[in-house]
């Protein structure tokens, strides 16, 4: 019960104790039980713990009318809350620095080659180690910070491979026609670096807005 008065009136009953037998107990008058269970005045601090000795209760049970296993799980479901925002939000950072990663080796291999005079197999072989360092980034973020999945995320999982097949089929044809019109194969194939840093960015976004919605 909610009401403190109440809820010491029910605890003596549920002990079949009478007013004259706590108050015996607790070493006051039965008009202090008396007032106690008809809300006219509080027990003072040092009657609580041999209040809860008496009925068996502790002091969360007593106030609140809590037991120490319903605390306990609020604390735990708290808790678990909290670790989950941290993993949104580091995986949210690793994600995040391997897309920067992905826009460095970008602009590395746009302006190392025709700006800088670097040996092309020098430049393409630092652009691959930067795409490989983000790409190892994002998978180890992945699995370090990967959670169950509910229902409400598994419907944002599947809208976001839904945008992300739509856009595959998209980028093929743009791949394809520009491939073939200026037969820049060596070139065409960075079409593909984007569309997965694309794909790394919609990850991000759903998952940003995925910890919005849990706050």
């Amino acid at each position: 019960m909610d009401n403190f008065s109440e809820r010491l009136l029910e605890l003596r009953k549920n002990k079949k104790l009478s007013q004259e037998e706590v108050a015996d107990k607790l070493n006051v008058t039965r008009q202090t039980v008396s007032k106690w269970e008809t809300n006219q005045s509080m027990p003072d601090f040092d009657k609580i713990v041999p209040l809860c000795e008496l009925y068996g209760i502790t002091p969360n049970e007593l106030f609140m009318g809590l037991k120490e296993k319903d605390v306990s799980k609020n604390n735990e479901s708290t808790t678990n809350l909290e670790e989950e925002r941290l993993k949104v939000r580091g995986k949210a950072k690793g994600i995040a620095m391997g897309i920067i990663l992905y826009f460095l080796s970008v602009i590395w291999i746009m302006i190392s080659i025709p700006v800088m005079n670097i040996n092309p197999i020098v430049a393409s072989a630092i652009f691959l180690l930067i795409c490989g360092i983000a790409t190892g980034m994002i998978v180890y973020v992945c699995i370090r910070y990967k959670k169950m999945k509910t229902e409400e995320e598994t419907a944002s999982d599947k809208l976001r491979r839904q945008i992300s097949d739509v856009a595959a089929i998209i980028v093929t044809i743009i791949y394809l026609i520009i491939s073939f019109k200026t037969m820049a194969w060596h070139l065409t194939w960075i079409i593909w670096v984007i569309f997965g840093l694309f794909e790394e960015i919609l990850k991000l976004i759903f998952m940003l807005r995925s910890s919005e919605d849990e706050k």
